[in-house]
């Protein structure tokens, strides 16, 4: 009797394989996963520490000077919800990674109008998820502290831009995302509007500014 060999089929082997690539394959983009996000988590942990102490450190007395893209502005806290922030001129994708942005052709804090401060749900304002009507928001620059009092909050579309908008009244609009553990890009927007009740402005705001007669040489 003929001695008969085994071949092994080769596509019987490769598909046997597969599972096993594939596991290896999610668990390293997973691993990478993970230490990307600790990685964002520290740099903005270390951004914020630094700019505490520089923002400390700063003489009061000092002149002022316009703020420009990308410079911290000041400290925000929310003592209820134990939020604590420096926040920085400008929105950009850069700022929001390690800062709470403020939306730069809105008014300043120390300037009448409508501040607004944006940052990610699922860090600096996570925390608005649990804020209530009555909470204090606590702003504090090199201008002064001020002192905001929520009043409403609302979930509106992101092309509603009417909160974002100068008001009447010394105002400040906290805005994230909505909803708050939504997997993706969300597809709403919290709002969180308070009304200053604290001290007056200290100067006017920037659309005012731009409309006031300039001094004859």
């Amino acid at each position: 009797m003929p001695l008969q060999i085994a071949v092994a089929n080769p596509r019987r082997k490769i598909g046997a394989l597969l599972p096993h690539a594939a596991y290896f394959v999610f668990l390293a983009a997973g691993v990478f996963a993970l230490v990307y996000c600790g990685y964002v988590v520290a740099a903005a942990h270390f951004y914020q520490e630094v700019q505490k102490s520089r923002f400390e450190s700063v003489d009061q007395r000092e002149e002022y000077r316009p703020v420009v893209e990308g410079s911290a502005i000041g400290e925000m806290k929310v003592p209820r919800l134990g939020l604590n922030a420096i926040f920085v001129q400008g929105d950009s994708p850069g700022i929001l990674r390690h800062a709470v942005g403020h939306m730069s052709e809105t008014a300043l804090p120390g300037e009448g109008g409508n501040v607004v401060l944006t940052a990610h749900r699922d860090s600096f304002f996570r925390p608005l998820r649990n804020i209530r009507q009555d909470d204090t928001i606590e702003i504090k620059t090199r201008e002064g502290e001020f002192t905001y009092q929520v009043e409403w909050t609302e979930v509106v579309s992101p092309s509603d831009v009417e909160v974002l908008r100068p008001s009447g009244e010394n105002t400040l609009t906290l805005v994230t995302c909505f909803p708050f553990y939504y997997v993706g890009p969300a597809p709403r927007r919290f709002i969180v509007r308070a009304r200053q009740i604290g001290a007056l402005p200290s100067r006017p705001s920037i659309a005012e500014a731009e409309v006031q007669p300039k001094a004859t040489p």
